[in-house]
């Protein structure tokens, strides 16, 4: 049966997952940059790799894929130059936009009619795999506070960033049951069952 879990979200002791002042030039804000250090030093590769294996399709939000508000700007094409996931990817906005697929990569598809239209979506093209809402943290959130998320991961860093956008945040109070604590240099990938 379909499972709808998230990425790893890294996030930083003190709970937030980006920091102040993001803009278009600092997606992840002043500081953000520094929790995905163990990403780039190839940290738990294997892991994440596995972890991500069960998953067929993707969510995220219009922020995730691009700086922009407003009407698209069509030739903005996500921050990867493809699609780095290993399926269709729906993103969640308000302004339309046709499909996107970039060479042989899997498409975007950009869904207007909100976060259960977008889930009802990817679950078909999912089958009997895993849907995984990739972020930002506000899709995370709203799939939160909806009741429509099975499994939470998170990535604890070791940064304290002292403001920015918080993960948790008006989530209401999810009951959680611990699946998975593990260990991997610098970082412990957590993970959580939510009680529906």
């Amino acid at each position: 049966m379909t499972a709808v879990i998230t990425g790893h979200m890294s996030i930083s002791l003190d709970g937030y997952v980006a920091g102040p002042s993001q803009s278009a030039e600092d997606p992840l804000g002043r500081g953000g940059l520094e929790l995905h250090q163990w990403l780039f030093a190839g940290e738990a590769a294997d892991y994440l790799e596995e972890a991500n294996a069960s998953a067929a399709a993707f969510i995220m939000g219009r922020h995730m894929f691009g700086p922009g508000r407003g009407e698209w700007d069509l030739s903005w094409e996500g921050w990867w130059g493809g699609n780095p996931f290993n399926g269709p990817v729906f993103v969640l906005t308000h302004y339309e936009r046709d499909t996107l697929i970039i060479g042989d990569d899997a498409p975007f598809h950009f869904v207007t009619s909100g976060i259960v239209s977008a889930l009802e979506q990817a679950q078909a093209v999912a089958e009997a795999r895993d849907v995984m809402i990739v972020g930002g943290a506000q899709a995370i959130r709203q799939y939160l506070a909806a009741g429509l998320l099975d499994e939470l991961r998170i990535t604890v860093t070791p940064v304290i960033l002292g403001a920015g956008e918080r993960l948790l945040d008006g989530i209401g109070h999810p009951k959680l049951a611990q699946l998975e604590s593990v260990s991997s240099g610098s970082v412990t990938h957590l993970r959580y069952g939510i009680e529906r």
